[in-house]
């Protein structure tokens, strides 16, 4: 990785000195746009309204219209603003965890220690942890104040810059001002669906359905062309059920919700322990040792007939499984 700011991280007389580090990547496939009919590349044109030529990235500035008057602000204007000139990441305060809504939360940075000696670093996350607070930081990313959150991960420190207030709308549904009922056994049954689909949250386990179909879309196309067979590349897709509207019965629609849940779970643990059962039976037995032939023949006639009892007994036992098989 590849630092994108420096600085130092202050609070109280307490200066951090700190590299910023993007946090995420995209995984999407990258892709451009070509014209349908010749797979030609289309192309965007910074072009000059005034005398017609096309600009590079580098000779062009920001400007402000408000309808009368055009104010146009160079790099260097920008670069002069005494935010941007600040390589400080200031904590304003500490709050507890729980207060900050995660509807605020937006880009997310690795801060790494840039000094000879990490311990300012590890003191601030280890009270960061015991207090179990986060601190509320402001400082200057981009030509753009920043208030960011800053937590604990791990053993690193995170940034993750928060939406200012007015960024976030406010939901004013009128649907949701109406008085809704709702009995104690929806809300029994609801709550055995819930459980019914409880678990431990895994990222790992996810994956991007879309993007994988669609590495593999770009692999067969490379392969057999335009002549791909989806059908044959992705699987029969199932047509879905017309519904989705407004449920009538949300009883019924509860009730059957947890049953096909059950089922569902029946099924996987009727599934894994017919498989350990395979797998026991599959295991070979290991037959009783034979005797020594010196043995007298009366003790080993007498063995013998019990050794045939047991296995007359065993076999018995044994019969009805490979029955089960069968089926």
């Amino acid at each position: 990785m590849r630092s994108i700011w420096k600085g130092a991280l202050s609070f109280g007389l307490v200066n951090v000195p700190v590299k910023l580090y993007s946090a995420t990547e995209d995984h999407d496939v990258g892709l451009h746009q070509v014209h349908d009919a010749d797979g030609g590349r289309i192309h965007y044109e910074r072009r000059c309204d005034v005398c017609g030529k096309i600009v590079p990235y580098a000779h062009i500035d920001k400007a402000y219209d408000d309808g009368e008057r055009t104010v146009v602000l160079t790099a260097d204007d920008l670069a002069a603003m005494p935010a941007e000139r600040s390589r400080e990441i200031e904590v304003v305060e500490f709050v507890p965890n729980e207060q900050i809504d995660p509807i605020m939360f937006d880009k997310s940075y690795f801060l790494e220690p840039d000094g000879a000696s990490p311990k300012a670093y590890v003191l601030l996350r280890r009270t960061l942890e015991s207090t179990d607070r986060t601190a509320i930081v402001r400082f200057a990313l981009r030509q753009k104040t920043r208030l960011a959150a800053l937590r604990v991960r791990g053993d690193v420190l995170v940034l993750q810059t928060l939406l200012w207030s007015d960024e976030v709308r406010e939901a004013a549904f009128p649907a949701l001002d109406e008085t809704v009922r709702i009995s104690s056994k929806e809300l029994e049954l609801s709550s055995s669906l819930v459980d019914s689909y409880a678990s431990d949250f895994t990222p790992d386990e996810f994956v991007d359905e879309y993007q994988k179909e669609l590495r593999l879309l770009i692999e067969r196309k490379l392969e057999q062309g335009d002549a791909i067979d989806t059908e044959a590349t992705f699987g029969e897709v199932p047509e879905k059920e017309e519904g989705g509207g407004e449920v009538i019965d949300l009883m019924d629609a509860l009730r059957r919700s947890v049953e096909s849940a059950r089922g569902s779970k029946s099924g996987d643990a009727k599934k894994a322990t017919g498989a350990a059962a395979k797998k026991s039976a599959g295991s070979p037995t290991k037959a009783p040792a034979k005797k020594s032939a010196s043995k007298s023949s009366g003790t080993s006639s007498a063995k013998s007939s019990g050794k045939a009892s047991a296995k007359s007994d065993a076999e018995t036992d044994a019969a009805p499984a490979p029955k089960r098989k069968a089926q």
